[in-house]
Order: structure tokens, then C-alpha cells, then sequence
């Protein structure tokens, strides 16, 4: 058996571990997707994703804004508000989101059309 050659040359972190550490979290491609619709507020985006927890689209959020991909912006109101919206970055995710979107949407059709 041959040995395993080790490359002598380090390579930085794959480009796609680096996009999939962003949405690859669990409800993170939601958020993304209803983001990339319009602006929405906190309740509104829980209201969209039905079974996710208020905690965890929190920490979501919070994530998702360190990153980069989300701008939280306090509105002028009484009492204020927040709203989230995509970044330049995310604007970039969203067709990646939209092909995973249709894929879904093809993979509904053969289940129905087999069921």
C-alpha cells in the first residue's frame, strides 16, 4: 500500500465549509430566505417559521448579525422596534437559498406524483 502523501502547501478553509458554517445551521436558511422577501421584525419572523423557538431565533439572529449577513436596525418608535434585513453578504446567499428552494419544490412534486 502506498503511503498518504500530506500537500506541503496549507490551504485556507474550503470556501464551502465557509458558506455552509453560516447556513448551515438548523432554521438559518429559513431566516435567510424570509430576510431575502423584506425587512422583517422579530415577531414576524417567528410567526414565519412555524416550531422555531423564540430563544433560538435570537441566537440566530445574533449569529447571523456577527457574521455579517444580518443588519439589525432599532426603529424610531415607542415603544422602539427592531427589524432585521439581509446585508450586501446576504443579499449574496440568497440565490444559493432560492436553488435550494427549488430543488425542494421539484422534490415535492416527484413525492406527490409517486404518492
Amino acid at each position: 500500500m502506498l503511503p498518504r502523501r500530506r500537500n506541503p502547501v496549507a490551504h485556507p478553509r474550503c470556501p464551502l465549509s465557509e458558506c455552509l458554517s453560516i447556513i448551515g445551521g438548523l432554521w438559518t436558511p429559513n431566516i435567510i430566505w424570509y430576510l431575502s422577501q423584506q425587512p422583517r421584525r422579530f415577531s414576524e419572523l417567528k410567526a414565519d417559521i412555524p416550531g422555531i423557538s423564540a430563544k433560538v431565533l435570537s441566537a440566530r439572529l445574533k449569529k447571523l448579525e456577527g457574521e455579517g449577513v444580518v443588519i439589525r436596525t432599532v426603529l424610531p418608535t415607542s415603544p422602539p422596534s427592531v427589524e432585521y434585513s439581509l446585508s450586501d453578504l446576504g443579499l449574496e446567499l440568497k440565490p444559493a437559498i432560492e436553488a435550494i428552494v427549488a430543488v425542494g419544490h421539484r422534490l415535492k412534486e416527484i413525492e406527490h406524483a409517486a404518492g
